[in-house]
C-alpha cells in the first residue's frame, strides 16, 4: 500500500503541474471560439490518461464507442469521480455540461467554463430557476450540441444505492432527442475525498441509445436500469481485479455528495 501512496503522490503533483501549465496555454483561447478551449481540455485529458497508466498502473478501457450517435444528443452518465467530468467531453463534437453554480465562481476556472457554454444550476434554486435551466439545455441541444448530464446530480460511491432525479427526465423530454447512457467504474480508481489512486482497469461503457419521445416515467426507469446493471457488472469486475493486484479492494463510503 505504501507504493500506491507514493505513486498517488507523484501522480497528483504531475497532474496539477500539467493543469497549471495548460491553464496558462489556454489563456489566449478566451479570444478564440469555444472549440479552441475545448481542444486544450482534451490535451489535459490525454495527459492525465498517460499519467494514470505510467505512474499509477491504471489502464482505461472505452467500450461501445461505435454506439455514440452523431448530432444533438442527451448523454446520461454514471458519476463516481471527478475523472469523468474532463474525460467524457472528448468523445463529443460540441459538449456542454449542467454543473453546480459554485464551480463557475472559481477564479479563472469558472471563466473557462462560462466561455465553453456550460450551464450552471443552483441546487437550492426555486422552480423558476430550474425551468430556466431546462430551457437553456433544450435550446443548446436543439442548436446541435451534446448535453452531458449526471442524472444523480452528484458523485456516488461504487455500490451506493442509485438516486436518479426526476428533473433529468424533464430535460430529456424537453430536448426531444435520443439519450446515450454511460456506465463506468471510475470511483474504484479515483475516489473522492482522497488523493489516492488505485491500480486496475477503469472501464467506460457506452450503452445502446434510448429513442426520443418516451414517457418520462418509462424513460427514467429504463435509463436507471441499463446504467445500474452495466455499472454493477463492471464495478464487480474491477473489485476482483483490485483484489488480485493489491490483496483487497479499497472500501468506500456508501454515499458521496
Amino acid at each position: 500500500m505504501f507504493l500506491i501512496f507514493l505513486r498517488s503522490l507523484v501522480f497528483n503533483v504531475l497532474f496539477y503541474a500539467v493543469l497549471v501549465a495548460l491553464a496558462i496555454v489556454a489563456l489566449p483561447t478566451f479570444a478564440l471560439p469555444p472549440r479552441a478551449m475545448l481542444t486544450v481540455a482534451e490535451w489535459w485529458a490525454k495527459a492525465t490518461l498517460f499519467l494514470m497508466r505510467v505512474v499509477c498502473n491504471i489502464k482505461v478501457e472505452f467500450r461501445g464507442t461505435e454506439k455514440i450517435p452523431q448530432g444533438p444528443l442527451v448523454i446520461a452518465a454514471k458519476h463516481q469521480s471527478f475523472w469523468e467530468t474532463f474525460v467524457l467531453p472528448g468523445f463529443f463534437n460540441r459538449p456542454i455540461f449542467i454543473l453546480k453554480r459554485q464551480l463557475m465562481q472559481i477564479p479563472v476556472f469558472g471563466q473557462f467554463l462560462a466561455k465553453t457554454g456550460m450551464i450552471a444550476i443552483d441546487r437550492n434554486a426555486g422552480v423558476k430557476a430550474l425551468l430556466d435551466m431546462t430551457r437553456r439545455a433544450r435550446d443548446a441541444v436543439r442548436s446541435g450540441k451534446q448535453l452531458v448530464i449526471f442524472p444523480e446530480g452528484t458523485r456516488r460511491a461504487p455500490g451506493a444505492p442509485p438516486d436518479y432525479k426526476t428533473g433529468f427526465a424533464q430535460i430529456y423530454s424537453s430536448c426531444g432527442v435520443q439519450c446515450l447512457p454511460i456506465a463506468l467504474n471510475s470511483g474504484l480508481f479515483w475516489p473522492r475525498r482522497t488523493f489516492m489512486r488505485y491500480p486496475g482497469t477503469l472501464v467506460v461503457e457506452f450503452l445502446d441509445p434510448l429513442p426520443p419521445g418516451l414517457p418520462k416515467d418509462e424513460f427514467l426507469a429504463r435509463v436507471q436500469t441499463v446504467i445500474e446493471e452495466a455499472t454493477g457488472r463492471i464495478v464487480e469486475a474491477g473489485r476482483k481485479e483490485q483484489e488480485q493486484l493489491i490483496g483487497s479492494a479499497p472500501s468506500y463510503a456508501p454515499s458521496e455528495s
